[in-house]
C-alpha cells in the first residue's frame, strides 16, 4: 500500500524539480510494518525524479532507517530513523532538497558560519511525530549535515526506538545529543545551534548591535503583539527595530489554533513563520535571539530610552513597546526543577508519545489541562487530573469528554506538594486534599503542568509600574507609567490572553507610540 497519497506525490514531484545534483536514498530495513512503509516510501520518492535513486540494502544498526546522501559527495548526508510523516514530513522534503544542492532559506552569513565549523559534530535528535517543536531542530541540523562534511545528523523517532529512549533517559523531545552527550532540549533554530557551537558568535553579535543608531520605535518581543507593533510602526516610515529572545514567542509552542478570525485552522509554528515574513516585508531591523535584561527610561521628555541585552550590548530608542509575553507557570514545589524534562513536562503534544503505556498526571483543570488529559488518555495507561479548585474550570464540552474516558481519574480540591523521583526520573507525586488535609501519593512516570501563564517582567521591576501579578500596567492607549514607553500583549494587564487580542493591542500601542513621537516633537522626517 502506498505511503504517499496522490496529492502529496504530485506536490513532492514538483519540489524535486529543484534538485541540483543527484541524491541516493539508502534504506536499512528489518521485519515489521514500519520497515515495509519505509521501503515503500523510498521507492515512491525515487520514481518522482531522475535525480533520485533508491536502495534497500543498507546496513545501519538502527532499523528501520534510511539515509539521504549526495551521489557526488556521500559526506553530505542526513539520516531518518523512523518514518518522517506528520510534522516531520516537511523535514523530509527539505532534507531531500538541501542534500540535493538546493540552497536553504537562511541568511548567507549564518550558512557561512555553518560551512566554517571545524571539528567533528555527530548529532542525534529524538523527536515525536506529534511534536510541533521538533521540526525546527531536525531541519536545522539537517541543513548543517548537508552543508558541512564535519557534521552528521540522525533524526530518531522516539516512539519507534523505545529501548534507546529508555537507555538514554529521554523524557522530553526534541532531545539533541552531540557526540553522545546531551546538547540541548526543546526548540532550537539554526542560529541558536550555531551560536552555541561558535563561542565567538555572541561577542560578534553584541558588537554589531552596539553600533546601531537609535530607533524611533524599538519593539522588545517578537510574538503576535510585537509583530503587529513592528508592522504598524514600519508602515509609518519611521526607524523600527525588534529585539526578540525568540521570534514567534508562545505561539511557537501552540499546536492547533482554531479561533484566529478568518482562518479556520492553523498551527503555531506556521503562524509564527507568517508573522516573521510579514515583518520582514518592511524595513524592520529584526534582532532575534536577543534577551533584554534591563530597561533604563529616558530622564527627560524627548530623550532616549535604553534597553540592555544579555550579551552586554544596548539599544536606544525614542519610544519603546514592551511585548515580552508570558511563559508557562510552574508549580513551585520540591522536585519540579530537579525533574524537569525527566518526567516533568509542559507540552503534552510534544512529550506525550514518550509516555506511551505509562501512568501520567495533568496539573490544572482549565481548558489547557483538560485538553491535555484527553490527549494523553489516548496514549498513556492512565491519567490523573489534579485541580486546586473545587471544580474544573474547562468548557462543559471538554469536561463531558474527559469524564467519558475510562482511564482518567479527576481529583479536585487538591494541592500538589511534591514531585518524587529516583534520582534519574519521576516516580510519583504527592498532593494534599484541601478538604480533609490528608496527604496522598500517586505513583506515575510523567507529570504535565498546565496551570496558566506568568508574565516575563522580572527584568522590568523598578522601571515601569507592574500589577501585583507582575503584569505591566497600561491604560486604554497601551501607555505605561513612563512617557514614551508602551506595552502590549500577554505581558500587560489587558484581560484575556489571546493571539487576536495581542495583535490588536500591539497595533494600538504602535499607533500610540507614533502619536507620542509627533506630540513630543522628537520625530524626524522620514
Amino acid at each position: 500500500m502506498p505511503v504517499l497519497d496522490a496529492s502529496t506525490t504530485a506536490t513532492l514531484k514538483q519540489y524535486l524539480g529543484n534538485l541540483r545534483r543527484p541524491i541516493e536514498l539508502v534504506a536499512s530495513l528489518g521485519d515489521g510494518p514500519k520497515s515495509a512503509e519505509i521501503r515503500s516510501l523510498v521507492e515512491e520518492i525515487a520514481v518522482l525524479s531522475d535525480k533520485v535513486t533508491a536502495r534497500t540494502d543498507g546496513d545501519d544498526a538502527r532499523k528501520p532507517s534510511f539515509a539521504i546522501h549526495a551521489v557526488d559527495d556521500p559526506r553530505a548526508e542526513v539520516v531518518f530513523a523512523g518514518l518522517p510523516m506528520g510534522h516531520e514530513f516537511t523535514s523530509l522534503i527539505l532534507a531531500l532538497l538541501h542534500v540535493g544542492g538546493h540552497p536553504p532559506k537562511e541568511e548567507e552569513e549564518l550558512l557561512d558560519a555553518v560551512r566554517n565549523l571545524e571539528g567533528e559534530y555527530r548529532f542525534e535528535t529524538f523527536f515525536s511525530l506529534s511534536c510541533q517543536n521538533c521540526p525546527d531542530v531536525v531541519q536545522a541540523l539537517n541543513i548543517m549535515a548537508a552543508l558541512n562534511p564535519n557534521v552528521s545528523h540522525v533524526a530518531i523517532d522516539g516512539a519507534l526506538f523505545q529501548d534507546e529512549v529508555e537507555a538514554r533517559k529521554v523524557l522530553a523531545v526534541p532531545a539533541i545529543f552531540l557526540n553522545g552527550e546531551l546538547f540541548g532540549q526543546g526548540r532550537m533554530d539554526l542560529a541558536q545551534i550555531v551560536a552555541k557551537l561558535d563561542t565567538g558568535a555572541t561577542a560578534r553579535a553584541a558588537e554589531k548591535i552596539q553600533a546601531k543608531e537609535p530607533f524611533d520605535v524599538l519593539v522588545v518581543g517578537g510574538g503576535p503583539a510585537g509583530a503587529a507593533a513592528a508592522i504598524y510602526a514600519a508602515r509609518k516610515g519611521i526607524r523600527t527595530g525588534v529585539a526578540a529572545e525568540r521570534f514567534g514567542g508562545q505561539v511557537l509552542d501552540t499546536l492547533a489554533i482554531e479561533n484566529f478570525i478568518s482562518v479556520s485552522h492553523t498551527e503555531g509554528p506556521k503562524l509564527a513563520a507568517a508573522l516573521e515574513q510579514h515583518v520582514k516585508d518592511y524595513e524592520v531591523d529584526v534582532m532575534n535571539l536577543q534577551k533584554a535584561v534591563e530597561l533604563i527610561p529616558a530622564k527627560d521628555l524627548g530623550g532616549l530610552h535604553e534597553v540592555r541585552l544579555e550579551n552586554g550590548a544596548s539599544l536606544k530608542s525614542k519610544t519603546i513597546i514592551l511585548s515580552t509575553g508570558a511563559r508557562w507557570r510552574q508549580m513551585g514545589v520540591p522536585g519540579e526543577d530537579e525533574y524537569r524534562n525527566r518526567g516533568v513536562a509542559y507540552c503534552p503534544h510534544c512529550d506525550g508519545p514518550l509516555f506511551k503505556g505509562k501512568r501520567t498526571a495533568v496539573i490544572g483543570g482549565g481548558n489547557s489541562g483538560v485538553e491535555a488529559a484527553i490527549d494523553l488518555a489516548g496514549i498513556t495507561a492512565h491519567v490523573t487530573l489534579i485541580e486546586f479548585d473545587s471544580q474544573l474550570r474547562a468548557d462543559a464540552v471538554l469536561q463531558a469528554k474527559l469524564r467519558s474516558l475510562p482511564n482518567v481519574t479527576v481529583v479536585t480540591s487538591a494541592l500538589t506538594t511534591e514531585v518524587l523521583g529516583d534520582g534519574e526520573k519521576v516516580v510519583g507525586l504527592r498532593y494534599r486534599d484541601r478538604n480533609s488535609e490528608d496527604e496522598h501519593l500517586v505513583e506515575l512516570e510523567g507529570i504535565f503542568v498546565q496551570i496558566g501563564l506568568i508574565p516575563n517582567t522580572e527584568w522590568l521591576e523598578g522601571s515601569v509600574a507592574l500589577s501585583n501579578r507582575g503584569e505591566i500596567e497600561v491604560d486604554a492607549r497601551g501607555a505605561t507609567s513612563v512617557p514614551g514607553i508602551f506595552a502590549a500583549g500577554d505581558v500587560t494587564t489587558v484581560p484575556y490572553k489571546q493571539i487576536v487580542i495581542a495583535m490588536g493591542e500591539g497595533s494600538k500601542a504602535s499607533l500610540s507610540a507614533f502619536d507620542h513621537l509627533i506630540r513630543s516633537s522628537v520625530l524626524e522626517p522620514a
